[in-house]
């Protein structure tokens, strides 16, 4: 069982609660993978008993690999796979088959080996400029808001996905939202892009925090020791990017929705802790 640091809230400049969700660390990724799966699949089968379909958006990176349990049983065979329908959070903009390409990834990993319906993967066109890639996305993501294939946010008129998964890098940037960045304060688009990401490869599309704040529901999933200070950073409250900006995890906070952490011990090692309560 995983330690859980629960309904944590810190102060924020005006003075309310700043949510930072739920919080729970596994003694090593094989326990947080096995909860991850259950975790998505409890949220995958609540969502389909009650919309008929589960919209959710991945990332790329350690997040797909710690998903990786999904592909065996039981949860091969009771999910309902037929009606995902597949998104990401952020792409770069290279061929399917490069091995930089969260697409790749997530169709080696699990898509491959698992029934979800090609037509219900929803990837960017790898054929297009970076910009041209982000407005093809977003548009393919109107359609399906328009159809309610995902769900939609009315206090924000964003799409409201089932589920989002997000890592985190040691800088502290979800998706390709990264410290310091523009992209990180567009409010009106849905999905954005860049070209100077300081992260190879430099072009990429990314969803805007507005989306990600309007999920049901989203995940943050961190392993590794390299992000313990990130993590520490995000949780803590406190401004951790340049220049005294708060970093782009900072500012994940669902507006109508669930934040859980998965963090493994290695990348908690820097919280302060007491039972249960984190110092």
């Amino acid at each position: 069982m995983p330690l859980i640091l629960s309904d944590l809230s810190y102060p924020t400049a005006s003075g309310g609660p700043d949510g930072r969700g739920e919080i729970k660390i596994y003694d090593n990724p094989e326990d947080l993978s096995t909860d991850l799966a259950d975790y998505i699949a409890q949220l995958s089968e609540l969502s389909v008993k009650e919309r008929g379909v589960f919209s959710v958006a991945l990332s790329g990176g350690s997040v797909i690999r710690l998903m990786s349990k999904l592909c065996e049983a039981p949860y091969s065979r009771t999910v309902d796979w037929t009606k995902w329908h597949v998104f990401w959070a952020d792409e770069r903009v290279v061929a399917k088959s490069h091995p930089a390409s969260n697409y790749k990834l997530a169709r080696d990993v699990i898509l491959s080996k698992v029934p979800v319906l090609s037509s219900h993967v929803h990837s960017i066109n790898d054929s297009l400029s970076t910009e041209e890639a982000a407005e093809g996305y977003e548009f393919i993501l109107r359609q399906l808001v328009k159809s309610r294939t995902v769900d939609v946010l009315e206090s924000s008129d964003c799409p409201k996905f089932d589920l989002i998964l997000l890592g985190m890098g040691s800088d502290g940037h979800v998706a390709s939202l990264f410290p310091g960045h523009p992209a990180v304060d567009q409010k009106v688009d849905w999905v954005t892009w860049i070209t100077d990401s300081p992260k190879p490869p430099p072009e990429r599309i990314t969803f805007t925090l507005p989306v990600i704040n309007s999920a049901a529901n989203v995940a943050i999933v961190v392993a590794g020791v390299v992000k313990a200070v990130a993590v520490r950073r995000a949780v803590g409250g406190a401004a951790g990017g340049p220049e005294g900006l708060k970093l782009p995890v900072q500012m994940v906070s669902p507006t109508d929705g669930k934040l859980v952490w998965f963090l493994d011990r290695d990348a908690a090692s820097k919280l302060d802790y007491e039972g249960g309560v984190l110092l």
